[in-house]
C-alpha cells in the first residue's frame, strides 16, 4: 500500500529541518551568527588551509638521540654505583643500541658488583611505568666473561616515545600559539609525528624556525616582600623581576632574575600520589649536579617558595616543606589528578625533549585560498543548475521532486560537516560537486523502476510502491561499494584527500536518505492529492521502450580492444612512466603569479633558477598566463638543504621579476613521499579486494570476478592515459582512482542486480540473451547517471581551477571508461564463467517485459 504514516512524515520533515538549521550558520555573517538564539546551532564548516590560506608542517621526533642519552645516563649510573661500592675495577661501558655492557676485571669483585648493579633498575624506574613488576631495565649476567648488561625493555622504549611526543606536543603548542588566539591545530600523527596547521601563517618555514628555538624552563627563588600593587607597578628587590602567572592574569610574582636550576637539569617528571595523604602530586628528578645544588638551597630555605617558570610565566610556586636531597622531590598543592598530570608535562616539556625533523611543509597564500573558494563555489552552483535543468527536462514534476531532495541533500551534507566540526578542503568541494552528479542516481533507479512497472499495466499506486521496493537492493549494493572506497580513502589518505573522502562518504548516506524518504514523501503526497489512474513519469525518453541492443554480440571485439588498451597502458607505464608530483617523488613546489604583467616571463625565471645550482628544476605555465609553477626535485643535502629553499627561490625570482608573488609552497621529503606511494597502492588494492569479497557474498564468485576485472581494466586504462598525456600524477589522482573504483562498481552492481533478478525469473533463457535483456533494461539509468555526473564534473573541470583539473580529468575519464567496462568487461566475463541458474524463486518463462530475442527459448 502506497502510504506513509503521519508520524513518519513528521520525523522526515523534522530531520530535514534539523539538518538545515545546522547548515544555516554557513550562510550567515559573523554578526548574524552572533545574533542567533543560543539554542540554535552556530558552528560552521571549518575551512582547510587550501581554502583559507596558512601553513601546514608535518614533523617527526628524532628518537635515536633520546635513547642514546638515556643509555649514556645508564652507563654513568653503572660507573657511579661501582665506584661507590669500593672502586670496583671494570672495563669501559659498551653501548649497543638499547643495552649497556660492563665487564668486571677481578673475579673476586663480581658479587659486590652484582649487588650494586641490581639496584639500578629500581633507581632509574620512570614515573610512567608504575605497574606491578614493571621496570625500565632488565639486568643479565654472563658468568664466563663476568659481564653485566642492562637492557632497556620494550615497554620502557614505548613509554619513552609516548612521553617524548606528549611533551613535544605541549612545547609546540606554546611555541606556535603562546596567546591561544591563532586557532592553530597541533595534533599527533601516528606513533612519533606531529602535524601543525596554522591558518593565516605566511610561511611554513617560519614555523620550522620557531620549533628550532628551545623553550625556556627554570626554577627560581621567590621574594614575598612586595604585594600585588607593588608588583603591578614593577617594584621589586634588586636581583628580582616581575613575572606573570600562567593561569591567573592578575597574579604577579617576584622571582630571581637568574634561575636556581635550569630546565636542562630536569631528567624526569611525572604525576603521582603522596604516600601519606594520597593527594595528587608531581614528582621530578634533577641530574646529579643540579640535585646537589638544589639540595643545598632547600636545606637552608624550608618554608620558602620556589617558582617553576616556563617561557617567562610562573606555572607553579610550591613551598619547600622539607629539604629536597638526592636530586628528586615532589610538588604538592591543591592538585587534581588531571592538573598534576598537566603540570608534570609542563615541567618535563620546558624544552623540546627530541629534535623535530620537518617531513612535509605546505603554505597557501590567502589570495589563492579565496580564489579556490570562489572557483569551487561557482563550479558547484553551475553543476547544480545543470543537473536540476536536466532532471526537469527528463522527468518533469518528478525531476522537480528529485531536485528538491538534491538541495536538501546538500544542506544535510553541510549540516553534518558543521555538526562534526569537519574541515572542508578543495578536494572536499570536489566531493560535493561529485555528489551533486551521483546523488540523483538513486532517484533515477527508482523512477526507471516505476516506469517499468507502469508499462507492465499495473495500477499507479502499485507501480510506485513496487518501483521503490525493487530499486532498494540495487541502490543499497551500489552505494555500499562506493562507501567502501570512501572509507578506505579516509583511513589511508591524508590532508585534503581525507576531506574528499569525508564529503563523499557523507554524501552517499544523505543521498540514499533523501531518495528513499524525501523524494518518496513528495511522490506519496502528490499521489494522495491527485489520485491518478495512470501517469507518465518521463517527459523525455533517452532510451525508447522495447530497445533490444545485442550488446553481447560485440563482446569479442570489445574484449580484444580492451586487451590491447590494457597492454598499451602497461607498456606506456613501463617505458614512459608517470609524471609523479612531489607527493610521490619528494621535492619542493612553488606556485606564484606575476601581478602587473599579463603573461609571466618563464624564460627569465628559468634562467635565474638554473644559476642557483638546484639540480632538476622545472618552470612551467599553470592555469592563467600569468601563473607560474616551479618544481624542484629532491636536492642533495636532504633536510638541511630543503630548509629555506622556497624562500631562496622567492628571493631570487623577485629580483629578476619584481612583480612575482608566491601563492603556494609545498615541500616533501623522500620519507613521506615513499610512504604516500605505498599507502596509495595499498588503498587501491584494498578497495578492489574489499569489493571482491562484498560482491562474492552478495552475489556469487563469478560476479565478483567480473566486477574486479572491470575495476582492473578501469584503473590500468586511467594510469595509461595519464602516462600518455603526461598529466601530473599526485595524491589527488589516487583519490580519483578510488572514486572511479566506486563509480564503476556502482554501475556494474546495478547491472548485476538486474541480472540476478532476471536469473530468478527466466531460468531457461540463454545467458547471453539474459545479459542483453538486463543491459537494455538498465540502459536508461546508466545514461542518466553518466550524464548528470558528467555535467557536474565538466563544470568542475572548466570552473574549478587548475589545482583540480588533473583530479577532475581523471574522474571524467573514469565515468566514461567505467560505463563502458560495466557493459563490455564485467558482463562478458560473467558470460564466460557462467552462473548458477537455480536462485530458488518461482519460475516465470513469459516474455521479459514484452521483449523477445531470437533464441530466447533455447534449452
Amino acid at each position: 500500500m502506497l502510504y506513509i504514516a503521519p508520524w513518519k512524515k513528521i520525523a522526515i520533515v523534522l530531520l530535514v529541518i534539523v539538518g538545515v538549521f545546522f547548515a544555516l550558520p554557513n550562510a550567515l555573517t559573523d554578526g548574524q551568527r552572533a545574533a542567533l538564539p543560543s539554542q540554535l546551532p552556530q558552528d560552521t564548516v571549518n575551512l582547510g588551509l587550501d581554502l583559507q590560506g596558512g601553513a601546514h608542517v608535518l614533523v617527526e621526533a628524532e628518537m635515536d638521540p633520546v635513547f642514546e642519552a638515556r643509555m649514556e645516563l645508564v652507563a654513568q649510573e653503572m660507573r657511579d654505583r661501582l665506584r661507590d661500592a669500593g672502586n670496583i675495577k671494570r672495563s669501559r661501558p659498551v653501548i649497543d643500541g638499547f643495552s649497556v655492557t660492563m665487564r668486571i676485571t677481578d673475579p673476586a669483585d663480581v658479587d659486590r658488583a652484582r649487588e650494586a648493579l641490581e639496584e639500578i633498575p629500581t633507581l632509574l624506574q620512570s614515573a610512567a611505568l608504575t605497574g606491578v613488576g614493571a621496570t625500565d631495565f632488565e639486568i643479565t649476567e654472563n658468568p664466563d666473561t663476568r659481564a653485566f648488561t642492562l637492557t632497556l625493555t620494550e615497554g620502557a622504549r614505548d613509554e619513552i616515545t609516548e612521553q617524548t611526543i606528549i611533551r613535544s606536543l605541549e612545547v609546540v603548542r606554546r611555541r606556535i600559539d603562546p596567546d591561544g588566539i591563532k586557532e592553530a591545530s597541533v595534533t599527533r600523527q601516528g606513533r612519533d609525528r606531529i602535524l601543525i596547521q596554522v591558518p593565516g601563517a605566511e610561511s611554513a618555514n617560519d614555523i620550522v624556525r620557531i620549533l628550532e628555538d628551545p623553550a625556556v624552563l627554570g626554577f627560581h627563588t621567590v621574594n614575598r616582600e612586595f604585594g600585588q600593587d607593588d608588583l603591578a607597578r614593577g617594584r621589586v628587590k634588586a636581583g628580582y623581576r616581575v613575572a606573570d602567572d600562567a593561569v591567573m592574569e592578575s597574579q604577579k610574582w617576584a622571582i630571581s632574575r637568574l634561575p636556581l636550576i635550569s630546565g636542562e637539569d630536569v631528567v624526569d617528571a611525572g604525576p603521582g600520589f603522596d604516600q601519606q595523604t594520597g593527594e595528587p602530586i608531581v614528582t621530578f628528578r634533577f641530574n646529579s649536579r643540579a640535585g646537589k645544588a638544589f639540595g643545598n638551597w632547600s636545606l637552608n630555605n624550608v618554608g620558602e617558595l620556589f617558582a617553576i617558570v616556563v617561557d617567562g610565566k610562573v606555572i607553579s610556586a610550591p613551598s619547600i616543606r622539607e629539604p629536597i636531597l638526592g636530586g628528586s622531590g615532589q610538588i604538592s598543592g591543591d592538585f587534581t589528578v588531571q592538573s598534576s598530570t598537566v603540570l608534570a608535562v609542563q615541567i618535563a616539556s620546558g624544552a623540546l625533549p627530541a629534535r623535530l625533523v620537518p617531513l612535509e611543509q605546505r603554505t597557501v597564500g590567502p589570495e589563492l585560498g579565496a580564489d579556490s573558494i570562489s572557483a569551487g563555489t561557482m563550479a558547484s552552483i553551475i553543476g547544480l543548475l545543470l543537473v536540476i535543468v536536466f532532471m526537469v527536462i527528463v522527468y518533469g514534476k518528478f525531476g522537480a521532486y528529485a531536485n528538491v531532495a538534491l538541495i536538501v541533500n546538500l544542506a544535510l551534507i553541510l549540516g553534518v560537516l558543521s555538526a562534526l566540526g569537519a574541515t572542508l578542503t578543495l578536494p572536499g568541494i570536489a566531493g560535493i560537486v561529485l555528489t551533486i552528479g551521483m546523488a540523483v542516481d538513486a532517484n533515477v533507479l527508482i523512477f526507471e523502476r516505476i516506469r517499468e512497472e507502469i508499462e507492465s499495466t499495473k495500477g499507479a499506486a502499485r507501480a510506485i510502491e513496487t518501483g521503490y521496493e525493487k530499486a532498494l537492493t540495487a541502490i543499497v549494493d551500489a552505494n555500499i561499494t562506493t562507501l567502501i572506497a570512501a572509507l578506505i580513502l579516509y583511513a589511508m589518505g591524508s590532508g585534503p584527500v581525507k576531506g574528499f573522502a569525508v564529503t563523499l562518504g557523507i554524501g552517499i548516506v544523505t543521498s540514499v536518505f533523501t531518495a528513499f524518504f524525501v523524494t518518496r514523501l513528495f511522490v506519496v503526497q502528490w499521489f494522495e492529492w491527485k489520485r491518478p489512474k495512470s501517469f507518465k513519469i518521463n517527459l523525455v525518453r533517452l532510451v525508447r521502450s522495447g530497445t533490444t541492443i545485442r550488446f553481447m554480440s560485440g563482446r569479442k571485439l570489445a574484449l580484444g580492444f580492451s586487451a590491447l588498451a590494457v597492454v598499451a597502458s602497461l607498456g606506456l607505464f613501463a617505458v614512459k612512466g608517470l609524471n609523479y608530483g612531489i607527493d610521490f617523488k619528494g621535492g619542493t613546489v612553488v606556485e606564484g603569479r606575476t601581478v602587473d604583467t599579463a603573461e609571466a616571463d618563464l624564460g627569465a625565471i628559468r634562467g635565474v633558477l638554473e644559476g642557483m645550482d638546484l639540480g632538476d628544476v622545472q618552470v612551467q605555465g599553470f592555469g592563467q598566463p600569468n601563473d607560474v609553477l616551479i618544481r624542484v626535485e629532491e636536492i642533495k643535502g636532504g633536510e638541511e638543504a630543503r630548509k629555506g629553499l622556497a624562500q631562496r627561490i622567492e628571493t631570487a625570482v623577485v629580483e629578476a621579476v619584481p612583480d612575482f608573488e608566491v601563492r603556494r609552497v609545498e615541500s616533501l621529503g623522500p620519507k613521506v613521499s615513499g610512504e604516500l606511494v605505498t599507502a596509495g597502492i595499498m588503498a587501491v588494492l584494498l578497495a578492489i579486494g574489499s569489493v571482491l569479497v562484498y560482491i562474492w557474498l552478495r552475489f556469487e564468485w563469478q560476479f565478483s570476478v567480473g566486477a574486479v576485472a572491470a575495476l582492473a581494466h578501469d584503473v590500468i586504462l586511467t594510469i595509461g592515459v595519464f602516462s600518455l598525456i603526461g598529466l601530473e600524477f599526485n595524491l589527488s589522482i589516487i583519490a580519483a582512482i578510488l572514486t572511479i573504483v566506486g563509480y564503476s562498481l556502482n554501475d556494474t552492481v546495478v547491472v548485476f542486480d538486474r541480472v540476478r533478478e532476471n536469473l530468478r525469473r527466466y531460468k531457461k533463457m540463454v545467458l547471453e540473451d539474459l545479459l542483453n535483456l538486463s543491459l537494455n533494461e538498465t540502459l536508461s539509468r546508466t545514461l542518466m547517471t553518466s550524464i548528470t555526473t558528467l555535467l557536474a564534473l565538466f563544470s568542475l573541470y572548466i570552473l574549478g581551477g587548475a589545482v583540480l583539473q588533473g583530479f577532475t580529468f581523471a574522474m571524467i575519464w573514469g565515468v566514461i571508461v567505467g560505463t563502458y567496462s560495466s557493459v563490455y568487461i564485467a558482463s562478458p566475463v560473467l558470460q564466460l564463467l557462467g552462473v548458477k541458474r537455480d536462485w530458488s524463486k518461482p519460475e516465470d518463462d513469459t516474455a521479459a517485459m514484452g521483449l523477445q530475442f531470437d533464441n530466447a527459448e533455447k534449452p
